[in-house]
Parts: structure tokens; sequence; C-alpha cells
């Protein structure tokens, strides 16, 4: 059943429409907790009750859907209705049930159904939160599909991809860290049965999801790359005897040996393409590696550069400034007849030593920055490749363990129980004859 819900006002023209003519027939199946038993009225006398709260949208309307084909009746459409007011918080409030049926182009009647809840609860007078609606509806559809056996369409069958010739190398490192869930294995399970009408078609779209039918020893199981056994019936949540109606005997199915064979070679092949893709990754990251490096040493030879230029041009300044403190003509004499211009002479050596000094320093801390730029590239490549080398040798480890045969299904033994639970048996003495003295 195809299920479409939207909040709404507009009371009285959702009655109008949902009674047209236009249909060829129109039933009110169910009208709870209104005080009119009309639809008209009762959603009046819901857009009255919303008058005494901020809600503007004070109505959900869901429209059911089945398939053409198939032959749904009342309680089938109130019990799916059931399902979507518990699924959506609505349980217990004011609700309407309006039927149709229309002839088609083949002359043929088919019917759909519409439910309307009032969302306002008046017992704390505010409207029912309803987050996320169309993701729950579209939950709930699916549980129809598969309940009634209905054909499921593409846009309900679950869109997350499980296709192991398609998952990363991230996806399966997941998958083997958190293993599989029951739920998502039945949910694979439950989408190929509702979506397969024949037993070519499942067996198709079970290999799909990594799958393979296989004969078990109490029917059809699914076998994975593990080995790992998953019991058609069980998953599907029907009985035995609805998988053998539509899916045949199991006698003609391979056996779990050869059906993990192939799945695992399925797998295999994958595993393969994430080894070439690492070691592609390997190449790239070296060759990327080269271009930085050479761009880093293209960089520091620039920065080099300028810092060379800026010491010459301040070792200019300063000798300027340490020649001016040398004075000419009588003032000149005068200093060397007292010994100033020795003093000024001295210090303006040790000013010149320092500055030396001071650029060799520069150019030592210039260049170890720039050693330490180029170590911290070189062990960030170093670190991406073995990061690269680990997966691949985590893939061929793997690859080797799927070669492993998967242990033939062996039948239970029967439990007996320890000697001392076993009941002891009674011994009956006879009675003899009683000797008097």
């Amino acid at each position: 059943m195809i299920l479409h819900g939207n909040q709404r006002g507009g009371g009285r023209d959702l009655a109008i429409h949902l009674m047209k003519p236009e249909n060829a027939k129109i039933k009110i199946v169910e009208l709870r907790g209104f005080a009119s038993d009309n639809l008209m009225d009762a959603f009046v006398e819901s857009y009255a009750i919303s008058k005494t709260t901020k809600c503007d949208q004070h109505l959900f309307s869901v429209s059911i859907n089945p398939p053409a084909e198939a032959d749904i009746d009342d309680e089938k459409y109130q019990n799916a209705v059931d399902r979507i007011e518990k699924e959506l918080g609505l349980t217990g409030q004011p609700r309407a049930i309006v039927r149709h049926w229309k002839r088609g182009d083949d002359g043929v009647l088919r019917s759909h159904a519409h439910a309307v809840w009032c969302r306002i609860d008046t017992d704390q007078m505010k409207a029912v939160h309803l987050p996320f609606t169309k993701l729950r509806l579209r939950e709930v559809s699916r549980a129809l599909h598969i309940e009634h056996g209905f054909t499921m369409p593409v846009g309900l069958i679950n869109s997350k991809d499980r296709d192991p010739r398609n998952f990363s190398f991230e996806q399966w490192q997941q998958c083997k860290r958190a293993g599989k869930k029951f739920r998502e294995v039945q949910s694979d399970f439950r989408d190929v049965w509702a979506i397969s009408d024949s037993p070519a078609a499942f067996t198709h779209a079970l290999a799909e999801r990594g799958y393979f039918l296989a004969k078990g020893n109490r029917g059809h199981v699914g076998v994975d790359h593990k080995g790992e056994k998953y019991p058609v019936s069980r998953y599907v949540g029907i009985k035995a005897k609805e998988v053998r109606a539509r899916l045949g005997e199991a006698d003609n199915l391979p056996s779990i040996e050869d059906a993990q064979m192939r799945a695992a070679k399925q797998v295999s092949e994958r595993l393969k393409q994430l080894r070439t893709e690492q070691r592609a990754d390997i190449v790239v990251g070296r060759a990327h590696q080269k271009a930085q490096e050479k761009r880093q040493r293209n960089r520091q030879a620039r920065e080099e550069a300028r810092l060379w230029e800026r010491q010459q041009r301040r070792e200019g300044i300063e000798e300027k400034m340490r020649q001016s403190r040398l004075r000419k003509g009588l003032p000149g004499l005068w200093d060397w007849l007292t010994g100033k211009r020795r003093k000024t002479t001295v210090l303006n050596q040790q000013e010149a030593l320092h500055a030396r000094q001071r650029n060799r320093d520069e150019i030592r801390d210039h260049r170890n920055r720039h050693l330490q730029a180029m170590k911290r590239l070189n062990e960030e490549a170093r670190a991406g490749r073995q990061k690269h080398f680990d997966a691949i040798k985590e893939l061929r480890g793997d690859m080797e363990r799927l070669k492993q045969p998967v242990e033939p299904e062996a039948p239970k033994p029967k439990k007996r129980r320890p000697t001392s639970e076993r009941p002891r048996r009674r011994t009956r003495t006879r009675a003899g004859p009683t000797l008097e003295p």
C-alpha cells in the first residue's frame, strides 16, 4: 500500500473533496471521536477545537492506495489505519476513514481510502507533534507490502546499497568490526521476497545483496561469503510451505559449500579490486609527495633569498650608522687625541661582530625550520604509505580466509540428560515369608 500524508487545515474543503460525486462509490468506513455524524460537521468541530490553540494545520490526512490487483476490504483498511496511527503517535485521536471506488479504463472498480485525524489533544490542548512523517509512513508501507504479499515498488525498496561488489575499503572494515545484525539481514530478505515473483527473480535479487540460495537441512537457506546460513522462512517471517510454494523444492539447489564458494569468490574479486586501488593510491601518493617536496624546496629557496636581501639592506644601514660615529676634521682630530675615536672603533667592531652572528643565527633557524617542515612532510607521506601497506596486508589476509572451505552442516545431536538428572528406577522388593521365633 502506498501511503501519502500531510498536515493541513481547511477542513470544510477537505470534506467536500472526500464526498465528491466523481467517485463511482463512496463509503464512510469509520467516524470516531467526533460529536458529529458527518464529515463536514466533524472537520468543522476539529477547526473549532483548534481555535483554542495556535495550530493552523489541525488535521492530518493520509491516502492509502493498494496495488490495482489487490482485494482490500474495510477491515484491512482499518488495520492499516491502526498501524499508521500507532506509528505516528495519533492513538486515541478523533479520526475518519473514507473509502472510494473509481472505475478504471478497463471498466473494473478499484478502491482506495483516506484517513483523517484531528491533531488537537484535548487533554493538553495542544497539537500532536508529527516529526518525520514521510519516513515513518514509508516504513509502514513497506511492512504492509510484506505482510500482504504485494510486489513492492522500486521506490519503497531499502535505499541502502548492499551489493557486495560496490563496497569500499572503509565499508568492508566497518562490516568486519560490527558484523551482521539480524534486522539488516531480515530487511534484505524481506525486500527480496517482496520484489520477487519467481524463483529466478528471488535468486538474482538475493545474489545482488551478497547471498546465494542453497539447500539446507530444513529447506531453503541463504549463504553469505563467510558460510553463515540464513533460513529463508525465518528471515522473511513466513512459513516454510509458503517458501516452497513460491520457490519450489530445495533439492535442485546447490549445497551450502558450493554457495559459500560462489559468495566468497564474488567478495574476493572485490577485495582484489580494493587491493589494486590501494596500490594505485601508493603510486599517486608518492608522486604527490615528490611534487610537494619540490614546491617546498622552491618556496624555501625564495624565503632564504628574501632573508639574505633583508640582511644585506640592514647591514648597509647599520654600517652607515657606525661610520657616522667617527667624526672628521677638527672634531675627529680631537677625538683621536682624547682617545674617544679608539673607543668608538672598538664599539663599532663589536656591533659588527654581533650583527654577523645574528645573521648566522637567523639563517640557521630559518634552515632548521625548513628541515623540520620537510621532515613533517616526509613523515606524513610515510604514514600514508604505511596505511595503504596495512590495508593491503589486511585485504590479503581476508582473501586467504575466504579461500578456506566452510564446514558442512551437521545434524544437531540429540541432547541427553546427565546421569545425575535421570530419574532412578524403582526397585520392587518381594516380601518373603516371615519366620516367627
